[in-house]
């Protein structure tokens, strides 16, 4: 069996790019802590490239920036690459099959900022008697 489940943060805001047949595909990373502390005090923390495919890949391209919490779900896969240059190269992606966003929705979240005449009024009281509690 072939699965991991992952909470971090973001370290860059995804990227979401297509294949050459049309099909999208979103690459992000994200650094998650250790639950211990190494001999010298400080947390560990480990960086993991993520992929996420189609429909999934553009959710996530969309609602995700750099900083955001999520967790994931999905299965690891090691592949060997060659560059230019000829030279081999290993590598380890987390394949993400499923994600929850874990930081709050923010105001921005909600309205971007293409759209700020569709904000809520904010009810605001001069005086605190006509504050309704």
């Amino acid at each position: 069996m072939n699965k991991v489940e992952l909470i971090g943060n973001l370290t860059r805001d995804p990227e979401l790019t297509e294949t050459t047949s049309g099909t999208s595909v979103c690459r992000f990373s994200i650094a998650v802590n250790r639950n211990y502390y190494g001999s010298d005090g400080e947390r560990k923390t480990d960086f993991f490239n993520c992929v996420a495919w189609r429909g999934l890949g553009e959710t996530i391209a969309k609602y995700c920036r750099k900083g955001h919490k999520v967790g994931i779900t999905g299965n690891i896969e090691a592949r060997t690459y060659e560059d230019n240059k000829g030279t081999k190269h290993n590598t380890v992606d987390i394949i993400v099959q499923d994600v929850d966003f874990l930081t709050p929705k923010t105001d921005d979240d909600y309205y971007p900022d293409e759209i700020p005449d569709e904000r809520p009024a904010h009810n605001t009281y001069d005086d605190n008697d006509d504050c309704p509690f």
